[in-house]
């Protein structure tokens, strides 16, 4: 048993222990306790990335109970893929929080380290009640950090961030116990072999339960219509937690992708692809909405968490056309949109701290101390997120685009993308210039740039860039995922006791 399976739940579990309880450790020692684990996450997820490209699934059970019985780890390719955007992404969002952003609130350390936890264990569980588990985990982490630095505007976004989870933690219990009941399991795989075998008077049950998973997974994903908590809590979130919301979302993407192409799949017989015909119309709303609300928005801030919504619709419509050519652009597109939009709501915080009262508001302000710097990178940041040239955002659109099959679905997505690109190249060079141009006579005296935010900021923008650079062997690697992932007797071999044929 591969016992580096655990490390990435088990590392930030430790370390966010160790910092929760030794309260009198000084700040130098917490903050290289906290990178030094995220930073040790990275290497890991690569190794076991390079270990899941195998093609071979491993499994970690707990206390040695073989599956299904027991709580077991399953590390394929997705999960590994997951493992990797998020370690990316916590390592950068650290470094920036570390610049003083930590010291606004108590236990911002070992909160984000519960949250890696919870995030990691979500995508690596092949246990649904665990998924339960681990989901309440990082919410539990995520609503400190979403208060964390204090004021009414968070407090106010918390609160409906907290209610509305909760809500939706209740629904997702009761689904759980719904399937429970019937199946008698909490295996993934066993679950699917169970829903297959299903019989006539079972079916309705399982499919109400399946369809109140699909409400949970859409409210912690923001799909519409529960996406609204998602502006204002990301809006007002400090930089570096609003920059590691942005695996979020996807989280709840991850969920939908793994329980009905897994449990309500090709084989689930009269529940297979129950939720297909809901998915479409919700991305399509999701990436109208979305363009809509990032173009009226106020603020820097607003704008990128709306630009979140659109990306959440984009990997969706990958998602509910379903085919391997639409999924490898749905994941493409998800590795991306995580690491761009962590680039930028970490770039909005650098413009914010040079305009002084005005902040992220989209008004005119003093001049820039850093204009040119900070624009280039703003000017990179949105040709990605637009889906232009040459950068990995239009790589992701583009196979998207030719992922649709001429027909009904092409003549609504077509333009929807395009036009939706274009509506969201106008609010970003609307921002822009409104930063960058549109400004004072006089500059702020406190205005500076920190080296150490701003280079963490350029780490996670220039992922964009290195995905275009490496595109052929990442590529190939999604296409290796999506074929994992229908093929179902890979998982079903797993539920074979050691040494049988």
């Amino acid at each position: 048993m591969n016992h580096a399976l655990i490390l990435p739940v088990l590392l930030p579990m430790l370390i966010g222990s160790v910092l929760l309880f030794a309260t009198r450790l000084g700040q130098p020692i917490k903050r290289g306790l906290s990178l030094t684990a995220s930073a040790v996450l990275v290497p890991l997820s690569v190794w076991l990335l390079w270990q899941a490209d195998q093609g071979v699934l491993q499994v970690y059970a707990m206390g040695n109970w073989q599956p299904p019985f027991g709580i077991v780890l399953l590390l394929d390719r997705l999960s590994a893929l997951m493992l990797v955007v998020t370690a990316v992404l916590a390592f950068f969002s650290l470094l920036y929080g570390m610049r003083g952003d930590d010291q606004r609130g108590r236990n911002f350390h070992a909160l984000f380290q519960f949250q890696l936890m919870g995030i990691n264990g979500a995508f690596l569980t092949g246990d649904l009640f665990n998924l339960f588990v681990f989901f309440e985990i990082l919410l539990i982490a995520s609503y400190s950090l979403l208060l964390h630095g204090g004021g009414p505007e968070r407090v106010r976004a918390g609160l409906h961030y907290v209610i509305l989870n909760l809500v939706g933690s209740a629904f997702f219990l009761i689904a759980v116990g719904v399937l429970y009941g019937i199946t008698g399991t909490l295996n993934m795989v066993d679950m699917a072999v169970r829903v297959a075998a299903a019989t006539p008077d079972q079916a309705p049950l399982l499919g109400a339960a399946g369809l109140l998973l699909l409400v949970v997974f859409a409210l912690k994903a923001a799909i519409l219509p529960l996406y609204f908590w998602l502006p204002k809590a990301y809006g007002s979130a400090t930089a570096p937690v609003a920059a590691m919301f942005a695996i979020m979302t996807k989280v709840g993407l991850y969920s939908i992708l793994r329980v009905y192409t897994l449990i309500f799949g090709d084989q689930a017989g009269e529940l297979a692809h129950i939720v297909e015909q809901w998915l479409w119309p919700l991305a399509l709303l999701n990436l109208t909405l979305g363009v809509i609300g990032a173009f009226a928005a106020t603020s820097l801030q607003g704008l990128l968490a709306y630009l979140v919504v659109v990306s959440v619709g984009t990997i969706l419509a990958g998602i509910a056309i379903g085919s391997p050519q639409a999924l490898q652009a749905a994941l493409f597109y998800l590795v991306h949109s995580v690491w761009i939009a962590g680039g930028l709501f970490l770039l909005a915080d650098l413009i914010a701290r040079q305009r002084g009262v005005k902040g992220g508001q989209l008004v005119q302000g003093p001049v820039l101390r850093n204009p040119y710097l900070l624009g280039s990178l703003f000017f990179f940041g949105a040709i990605s997120v637009g889906g232009l040239p040459p950068l990995s955002g239009f790589l992701g659109k583009l196979l998207l685009l030719q992922a649709v099959e001429p027909g009904r679905q092409a003549l609504f997505l077509w333009p929807i993308i395009l036009v939706g690109s274009l509506a969201t190249l106008i609010a970003l060079s609307r921002a822009g210039s409104t930063l960058f141009w549109r400004v004072g006579l006089s500059q702020l005296g406190s205005a500076e740039l920190d080296t150490g935010r701003t280079l963490a900021t350029v780490g996670l923008l220039v992922m964009s860039l290195l995905l275009m650079v490496f595109a052929a062997p990442v590529l190939d690697y999604i296409n290796a995922t999506v074929s994992q992932l229908h093929d179902l007797d890979t998982y079903r071999l797993i539920l074979q006791p050691k040494g049988a044929s």
